[in-house]
């Protein structure tokens, strides 16, 4: 084998540029270089160029393996060679770098080289070096080369597997942590582990695609072989059956023939009887036209006073008709004028309501009036009084003067002004304190009014407060007692309401009641003729109920079917005797087909209790299949009727489908009749009859419910008969209502009115605390200012009298003059009289401004009133003239009412007159009724014996057609003339008065009796095969016994029952036997080949398997001993290995077992972390020995042994590296690297941001 000599590397990881990793010819190379220098990275470059994909390298994407300056210079380096980056914004101290960082930093990135490139050089066993290369970008796409040739990824690999180098296996490659993986993996890891080494992990998906289609060829073999044993099973099944069948047909030939036998013999005697009865009715048609000659006069005169009759009664119902419209008319009117008495009654109170409040309202304008007008009055007095004072002030003030002359004016107004140069202070002073007196004066004077003022006010509005207070208190009673009756109204209607609201509730539910069971009346007498032919047999069967206690009734109506899809089936089956008549013993039908006869009311089929012959049940014919049942299980009937019942169902079954009814009379091949819930039946012969619903018959069950459904109508129409008529309750809820809405009315005026009161009183309440408050702030301000003028005319009179001395000096010879005490006396009879002047207009003010707020108030007072009068007087006018509305549309109704009444009463005197005209009518159609009955007598004689023999005739014609019938839906073979007409084209859809349905004749019409026509439809019986006794014997003993020979028969064929298409089943069951044996043989052929095919895959893997672990198990005991063994140990531990399963151990786990020296064998989870990873090692050298490698690349194998165990690697490897062995070594342990035969180093250049390596050749120094 060859070595790796060297390895080269481009920008590659921490590896910027080109660098070289010399090998040389050394067979033991040790990686060596401190943590973070990059030496593992050497271990992902060999990998890489080995093409080993990118999850295996330490990075997520192929592009990170690229050189990265900038990562590299802002990162730590760890010691599996990966980069951890700080922090670009400052150092390790946490200072912020230089501004000149960041350009360098963008410069570098930007020269980050684009690709990467690996390259190992290989020498061959030859010499020769083989060049190969792989190639990186950084947008992670890869490029091969070989010897400089571009290949692809799978030529690649061709040429590495050419060199024993199997990518892979992987197994001349040891990461970091892959020895941990391997001591901790489990057996079924160690097995894929061996089948990856041993390339049977190739043939997995082929072995498991094989094994799956073997057992499916498998499967269908084993398919294929129980169904022919099955169909053998069949085969000889078939052929038992087919053996029945021919004896069952036998027996079927002779019980055919009985059944021939039996139909000709009634046959026979049906055709006898219809010829004697056709010569008899031929004698009693000529006597029957003699008794019909002396009668025609006698019925044409009858029927002419019927036509009289029937014209007098619609005369007579007409008038009734036109009495009861013009009843409901004057009803409707009556009731019409109730609610408007009530309105007119209702609008007069209110009426007379508002104009008694005019007339209270009108007094309180009187009285406010009045007030005005003496206010208005008082006014005009006071200011006359004022003008007249005024004219007298006057004339006083000009007497009281004195008349001076010039000179003592003169001398006045001189002396006057020394007295003021004397006294100018306290002139000045005097002239100060009068002015301000003056002032305080009409200061005092104005508080003095205003308080005045305001006691009166509050007077007048503590009275006018008092007396709205009275007049709520009033209304307040009003309103009590007005909403005391409007709450015992409200429930007297609300009464009404209930009262009339359930009534109308009853009387909807009772509506709804009778719609439905009109509704249901409706649906049950769909398709049911109810003429007088049924109305007659009703009545015919309840008068033979009352005369004959024996009678039980009809099958119809004792016999119900137990669910109602039922009954179109058993309808079907009853048939004929759907209409018969139950009674309890033979004498009473007797005596009952007698009274038919006797009163001509037709005919009808009786079943008689005592002497019925009913067929026993056939018991093995319940439980057949779960969609069929016994048609007498479907019946609810009483148990005393079970003989009759059993008679008419017989063995009937009814089917839900017709294929369930196949399957039980032709699979099963069951006697017995069939019929489907839509009335399909198929016959005890095999042949079907079907197409017709039995829609009608199934209606027919309902007549009892019918007759409960009709006395619920009458009871519903009664109940609503005596419920009170609604409109005369609306009426009375109408007036009650009305007067509800007055007292309403009432109501809100009232409140109108307390609120109007309670909104005056608040104002005046208002307007009275405003005084209050006015006269509380105003009085003491006045005490105040009447205090102080006091005060201020202290100090006045002081100044005054200072002054009045040096008056007195000066002016005493002037006083003396003039006959004055002093010069005051002067001036006081000037000055008094404007003061008196002042006085007197003050008060004349007061007194005016007093009237004339007495004015304002009562004319405010006055215009409210007229205000609600005019509002009162509006109503009162709506009032009346709803009044005149009303009473006009009540003269209007009455004269109405007066009018219908003189025209019912004209009605009733015609509807006299009518009812006297259809009375002597009917007493005429009485007599002429009477004439014709004496007369008919003898014709009722022969048309009894006619009916009776016609009926006769029918019934056996009637019988004919029904065997014939019978016989060709049963395919029964009739011996014919050679003249006759076919038997398969008798009709089958005619209906004519056989037994099938009962039939009440309708009495014939006795001018024209004529025989029906007995229709043979050109079918002629050969009777020649018919023995002599046959012939002239009808009892009934022979009947039975002709019956108890065919039952015996059929009872042997019950009891047989074969399966008659067994001959053609077994024919089908073989032609399957042959497609089932062919089926076989192929499954078996293709279950051979897939058998072969899984066998030749599986051998294949088992050999490859087999020979990887035969080659890893030899070496791995020998591989362990010399990794363990020591100077003190020579012989060093045990290892083995070990499959769980021996056969296909592929499919299950391998344990791996290692017993160190001087320890027991123990699994690899019970060893320590050193022993573990020895015997990891030893397994990693035995599965390397295994198709070796030329090189073997260990990276830090040596991380958790100690010193003792890394010599022992050493001397492993040491012993065993050479040609065709080169160990390759990542190692930090000094024990291990020591012996290697060269060292290459790996360090950091921080100066050129990258990882460089060195090479050591250390056999120079050994």
């Amino acid at each position: 084998m060859g070595k790796l000599i060297r390895l080269e590397l481009y920008n590659f990881k921490s590896y910027k540029g080109h660098h070289v990793l010399l090998l040389g010819d050394s067979y033991f190379t040790s990686i060596i270089g401190p943590n973070g220098s990059g030496k593992s990275n050497s271990m992902d470059a060999i990998s890489f160029v080995l093409g080993i994909k990118s999850s295996h390298l330490r990075s997520a994407h192929l592009r990170d393996l690229v050189y990265r300056g900038r990562v590299l210079r802002t990162s730590t380096i760890n010691g599996d060679g990966s980069a951890t980056t700080k922090d670009l914004n400052g150092d390790r101290n946490g200072h912020a770098g230089s501004d000149d960082d960041a350009p360098q930093i963008s410069t570098q990135e930007r020269s980050d080289p684009k690709s990467a490139w690996v390259m190992a050089v290989y020498e061959d066993d030859a010499g020769d070096e083989q060049l190969w290369k792989r190639t990186i970008t950084n947008q992670g796409v890869s490029e091969y080369r070989i010897n400089s040739r571009i290949v692809t990824a799978q030529q690649y690999n061709e040429a590495l597997e050419a060199q024993n180098i199997l990518i892979k296996a992987r197994n001349f490659l040891v990461f970091q942590g892959d020895v941990e993986a391997i001591a901790s993996q489990s057996p079924r890891d160690l097995t894929r582990m061996i089948e990856q080494i041993s390339g049977s992990l190739e043939y997995k998906a082929e072995y498991e695609r094989l094994k799956v289609a073997q057992d499916e060829a498998l499967d269908n073999q084993n398919y294929n072989l129980h169904r022919r044993r099955g169909i053998n099973s069949e085969i000889k099944q078939y052929q038992e059956q087919k053996h029945e069948a021919d004896n069952y047909a036998k027996k079927a030939h002779e019980r055919d023939q009985a059944i021939v036998t039996h139909i000709l013999w009634k046959l026979y005697h049906f055709q006898r009887v219809i010829e004697e009865s056709g010569a008899e009715i031929q004698k009693h048609q000529e006597e029957l036209k003699e008794h019909r000659r002396s009668i025609e006069k006698y019925e044409t005169s009858l029927e002419e006073a019927k036509k009289e009759q029937s014209k007098a009664s619609r005369e007579v119902s007409k008038v009734e008709k036109n009495m009861k419209t013009k009843e409901k008319e004057i009803e409707t009117k009556e009731n019409g004028l109730v609610p408007v008495a009530e309105k007119i009654d209702i609008t007069d109170k209110s009426l007379k309501k508002c104009q008694a409040r005019i007339a209270d309202i009108s007094k309180e304008r009187d009285t406010h009036q009045n007030s005005v007008k003496q206010s208005t009055k008082d006014l005009k007095v006071v200011e006359k009084a004022q003008m007249q004072w005024e004219n007298e002030w006057k004339k006083l003030a000009e007497k009281e003067g004195r008349d001076l002359t010039e000179a003592d004016i003169q001398q006045y107004n001189r002396l006057k002004e020394e007295v003021n140069k004397r006294t100018s202070a306290d002139q000045i002073k005097v002239d100060n304190l009068a002015r301000q007196q003056r002032a305080d004066e009409e200061t005092v004077n104005s508080l003095k009014s205003k308080v005045d003022s305001a006691d009166w006010q509050i007077e007048r509005l503590s009275g006018e407060t008092s007396e709205i207070g009275e007049r709520k208190r009033a209304i307040k009673s009003q309103i009590e007692q007005t909403s005391r009756d409007i709450s015992g109204k409200k429930k007297t209607v609300n009464e009404h309401t209930s009262e009339r609201l359930r009534l109308a509730q009853i009387r909807t539910e009772k509506d709804e009641q009778l719609q439905e069971v009109l509704i249901k009346l409706l649906e049950a007498e769909d398709g049911r003729k109810q003429n007088e032919k049924d109305v007659r047999l009703k009545a015919t069967i309840a008068d033979m109920k009352r005369i004959f206690p024996g009678v039980k009734g009809r099958v119809s109506e004792l016999c119900k079917p137990i669910e109602k899809r039922f009954g179109v089936a058993v309808s079907t089956i009853l048939g004929r005797n759907f209409d018969a008549v139950i009674v309890e013993n033979e004498k009473t039908a007797i005596d009952c087909i007698q009274y038919l006869r006797d009163q001509r009311r037709g005919q009808a089929t009786f079943i008689p209790l005592d002497t019925i012959q009913s067929t026993s049940i056939n018991s093995n014919l319940k439980g057949m299949h779960r969609g069929c049942r016994m048609a007498i299980d479907s019946i609810n009937y009483d148990s005393s009727l079970e003989r009759a019942v059993s008679y008419v169902c017989g063995n009937a079954i009814i089917c839900d489908d017709l294929a369930i009814a196949k399957h039980i009379c032709w699979e099963k091949r069951n006697d017995v009749k069939a019929v489907t819930l839509d009335g399909s039946i198929i016959h005890k012969g095999g042949n079907m009859t079907g197409g017709q619903g039995g829609k009608g018959d199934a209606r027919r069950w309902e007549d009892t419910e019918v007759e409960n459904l009709r006395k619920l109508k009458e009871k519903l129409v009664a109940d609503l008969s005596a419920l009170p008529e609604p409109r005369r309750g609306a009426s009375e809820e109408e007036v009650l209502q009305g007067e509800l809405t007055g007292l309403e009315q009432k109501l809100t005026y009232a409140k109108e009115e307390l609120k109007a009161h309670e909104r005056n009183e608040a104002s005046k309440r208002k307007e009275l605390e405003y005084v209050k408050k006015e006269l509380a702030s105003a009085k003491p301000i006045y005490n105040q200012k009447h205090q102080e003028l006091e005060n201020l005319a202290e100090n006045l009179n002081e100044f005054r009298n200072a002054v009045g001395e040096i008056e007195d000096e000066i002016f005493d010879e002037f006083c003396q003059r003039f006959d004055y005490n002093n010069i005051r006396e002067y001036e006081a009879q000037q000055g008094s009289l404007q003061q008196e002047g002042a006085q007197k207009k003050l008060e004349f003010s007061t007194q005016k401004s007093r009237l004339e707020s007495r004015i304002s108030y009562e004319q405010q007072l006055l215009l409210e009133t007229k205000n609600r009068i005019q509002v009162l007087e509006n109503r009162a006018r709506q009032d009346q003239a709803l009044i005149t509305e009303l009473e006009a549309e009540q003269q209007a109704t009455q004269s109405d009412l007066d009018t219908l009444g003189a025209e019912l009463d004209q009605l009733s005197e015609e509807l006299e007159q009518q009812k006297a005209k259809y009375a002597k009518k009917s007493e005429k159609v009485t007599e002429q009724r009477r004439e014709v009955q004496k007369r008919s007598k003898n014709v009722d004689n022969t048309l009894k014996a006619y009916a009776a023999l016609e009926a006769e005739r029918q019934l056996n014609a009637a019988s004919r057609y029904t065997l014939l019938r019978r016989c060709k839906l049963e395919d029964i073979n009739l011996p014919l003339e050679e003249e006759s007409t076919p038997l398969d084209q008798l009709p089958i859809d005619i209906l004519q008065g056989d037994p099938d349905a009962m039939d009440v004749d309708e009495d014939p019409d006795a001018t024209n009796l004529q025989p029906s026509e007995i229709q043979n439809y050109g079918i002629e019986i050969d009777f020649d095969d018919l023995d002599e006794d046959l012939r002239e014997s009808d009892n009934s003993k022979l009947d039975e016994e002709l019956q108890e020979k065919i039952k015996a028969l059929n009872n042997e064929l019950d009891h047989m029952a074969p399966n008659m298409r067994a001959m053609e089943r077994l024919e089908v069951v073989q032609d399957r036997l042959k497609t089932t044996d062919k089926d076989f043989e192929d499954a078996r052929r293709r279950a051979k080949r897939a058998k072969d095919d899984f066998t030749e895959v599986k051998e294949q893997r088992f050999e490859l398997f087999s020979k990887a672990f035969s080659h890893i198990s030899e070496q791995i005991g020998p591989i362990y001993r010399d990794l363990t063994r020591s100077d003190r140990l020579p012989m060093g531990g045990q290892a083995y290995l070990d499959m769980e399963d021996g056969d296909e151990p592929y499919l299950d786990g391998i344990k791996y077992h290692a017993m160190p020296p001087l320890k027991r064998f123990r699994d690899m989870e019970h060893l320590s972390g050193g022993e573990k990873t020895m015997a990891a090692l030893a397994l990693l050298f035995a599965v390397h020995s295994y198709q070796p490698s030329p090189f073997f690349v260990l990276d830090e194998v040596d991380a958790a042994l100690d010193n003792a165990n890394v010599a022992k690697i050493a001397t492993y490897i040491r012993d065993h590296a050479g040609p065709g062995m080169q160990f390759i070594v990542i190692s930090l342990k000094t024990g291990l690297f020591q012996g290697s035969e060269a060292l290459v180093g790996i360090y950091r250049d921080q100066g050129a941001n990258s990882s460089k390596a060195l090479t050591l050749d250390l056999r120079k120094y050994q």
